[in-house]
């Protein structure tokens, strides 16, 4: 089951995204937030998105099965400054697999040491 990425000319090319992910029928997973718990943003990230892999993975899908995914940060900044480190572990785990996404920069997580948390939807085959 393969994805069809919606990318209308005039939203203009993403990059490190799709605008829309598009899957032919299946089951429709809603991933619940995972935090990163402590360490360095990059470490956070990596930690929050291995978890993310783990339950679609649990479900009987693979990561390309991810179609969206919401970013939630307390630090824009510290993002930024980690992107190198966090494309890493994106292609370690996700590969070259981009679904829609979000990213909303927030006062605080429910961890009081999480900087960063993940939760999103994917579509598995039926």
């Amino acid at each position: 089951m393969k994805p069809t990425f919606i990318n209308p000319k005039e939203l203009g090319e993403p990059r490190g995204f799709n605008h829309g992910v598009l899957y032919p029928g299946g089951r429709i997973l809603f991933l619940a937030g995972q935090n990163g718990g402590t360490g360095d943003f990059a470490a956070q990230f990596e930690h929050a998105l291995r978890r993310i892999v783990a339950v679609i993975k649990e479900a009987g899908g693979k990561p390309e099965h991810l179609g969206v995914l919401n970013i939630f940060v307390t630090s824009k900044a510290e993002y930024g400054a980690a992107r190198k480190q966090i494309g890493r572990a994106w292609k370690k785990l996700l590969g070259r697999h981009y679904p829609a996404m979000a990213m909303y920069e927030v006062k605080s997580l429910w961890e009081e040491t999480a900087k960063v948390e993940l939760e999103g939807i994917a579509v598995l085959p039926k």
